[in-house]
């Protein structure tokens, strides 16, 4: 079994699109680089990313989460991840993305804490200097 923790991962869309995203209804995406910011503390532990994985390359078509949504979108692709073993940083991560500046998608991914988002613009396919430095201070 994986470790339990938190995790990034960068989404590369393509070309502007619209996605119904579950109960969210339709979002409107630009062609740029969005993060979505999660955790992974139930069974299975980090083990969640693959599974985001085998969902962008469309090996699975379950949609649980929002970023299932997105990951699944013909416009999109998973750029890359980051994951942090043993953390509970998920909301400081979402935190430090909007302290950097980062546009926030609302509501997304956010359904289960005070965050007013889990998924951020991004200036290209890079996390941000703030966002990289939250894991430096858990330790």
């Amino acid at each position: 079994m994986a470790a339990p923790g938190s995790y990034i991962l960068i989404v590369a869309v393509d070309q502007p699109t619209t996605i119904e995203v579950g109960a969210l209804g339709d979002r409107e995406f630009t062609a740029e680089g969005y993060a979505y910011v999660g955790s992974a503390f139930g069974p299975g532990g980090l083990s969640r990313v693959d599974r985001h994985r085998r969902v962008a390359s469309g090996d699975h078509d379950t949609r649980h989460w929002h970023i299932d949504y997105l990951l699944s979108a013909d416009s999109t692709r998973l750029a890359s991840d980051e994951t942090y073993p043993n953390e509970d940083i998920e909301c400081a991560l979402a935190t430090a993305f909007a302290d950097a500046g980062c546009k926030p998608v609302a509501a997304f991914g956010a359904s289960d804490c005070d965050c007013n988002s889990h998924l951020w613009e991004l200036d290209d396919l890079s996390l941000p200097k703030a966002v990289k430095t939250v894991s430096e201070g858990t330790d």
